[in-house]
């Protein structure tokens, strides 16, 4: 769920439609695999989430070794690293995505996948208000209309649970910042993730270490198993989500962000047997509606922006 540079610069397409579905299968794959993230770490119920996240940055890490050999991109990392700008940047989008990959493993062990569901619907409205505060940007009377529904929600389920829906409000932010911060860092998917779990390593480590000799020595080993799965759960998804985005307009991509937490809702709902209260039966359908208006708005913004074409060609998926 994040719209980053890539290594390579992509190449036209043979065949567009071809390309099209590759596309959108690669773009399929990412989506539900986050969507249905939630059910590994259910299977780690009795890992702390800091545990797991220092697990995840660690194997993270092991996973990345070959790939970044395998494709000779080495280079990018000590240009990541050498550059101020991008050194600075990448560590404050580590602080952003541990973060949020914290914040969402949380949500998980404390059975609270519903808030963090609601999170990622919040996020594409978030970056909008990004847009405005840090841009300077526009908006246009919909995408007002999408935000005050956004925040009518907010205020709804702040008054049912007498608080903030804090685990929603830090994963839309957070990763909406995170997103923000790698679209305008001269780092790709691969190369960048690196550097991040690159700085987070010595931290993990040491956790890893420490909880081993006082703690985790007992676990079986295929709880092990698991835990070393997670650099596969995190990499794999962004690298399908990379291939997707090279193949698929912005808008597409824009309508599929939304299946990830359709999953998560839809486990935390009929799976983990979450309760589903009255307050978010109301704020829910009103984040709904406000994304629909946003998405309607945001296409036919986007179908206005392209220059008539002078005769018919492939249209995207």
């Amino acid at each position: 769920m994040e719209t980053l540079s890539y290594e390579t610069p992509a190449q036209p397409p043979v065949d567009a439609a071809r390309e099209s579905r590759i596309g959108l299968v690669y773009g399929l794959a990412a989506y539900i695999s986050w969507g249905l993230a939630p059910a590994y770490y259910k299977l780690l119920g009795d890992v702390t989430p800091i545990q797991i996240l220092a697990h995840r940055v660690f194997w993270s890490a092991i996973f990345l070794v070959p790939l970044l050999t395998h494709r000779r991109l080495w280079w990018a990392v000590r240009k990541a690293l050498s550059n101020r700008k991008t050194f600075l940047t990448l560590l404050v989008s580590t602080t952003m995505i541990s973060t949020n990959w914290f914040t969402f493993i949380y949500s998980v062990a404390t059975k609270q996948v519903v808030q963090s569901a609601l999170g990622y619907y919040m996020n594409p409205l978030v970056v909008v208000l990004l847009g405005v505060v840090f841009l300077k940007e526009r908006l246009r009377l919909w995408q007002i209309v999408s935000l005050v529904l956004a925040a009518a929600a907010v205020v709804i389920l702040t008054i049912g649970q007498g608080g903030l829906p804090v685990i929603s409000l830090i994963l839309a932010v957070s990763f909406a910042v995170y997103g923000y911060l790698r679209k305008t860092v001269d780092a790709g998917p691969m190369v960048g993730l690196f550097v991040e779990t690159l700085f987070l390593f010595p931290l993990a480590v040491a956790l890893l270490a420490w909880n081993w000799a006082f703690h985790d020595a007992w676990r079986p080993s295929a709880t092990y198993a698991l835990l070393a799965c997670a650099g596969i759960i995190t990499a794999v998804p962004l690298l399908w989500f990379a291939n997707a985005a090279k193949r698929l307009r912005l808008a597409t991509m824009g309508l599929l962000q939304y299946l990830a937490p359709t999953g998560s809702f839809l486990l935390a709902v009929i799976f983990f047997h979450e309760p589903f209260t009255p307050m978010q039966r109301i704020a829910f359908p009103m984040i709904w509606l406000a994304l629909a208006i946003y998405s309607v708005d945001s296409y036919r913004a986007f179908r206005a922006s392209i220059p008539a074409p002078d005769e018919p060609v492939l249209s995207d998926l």
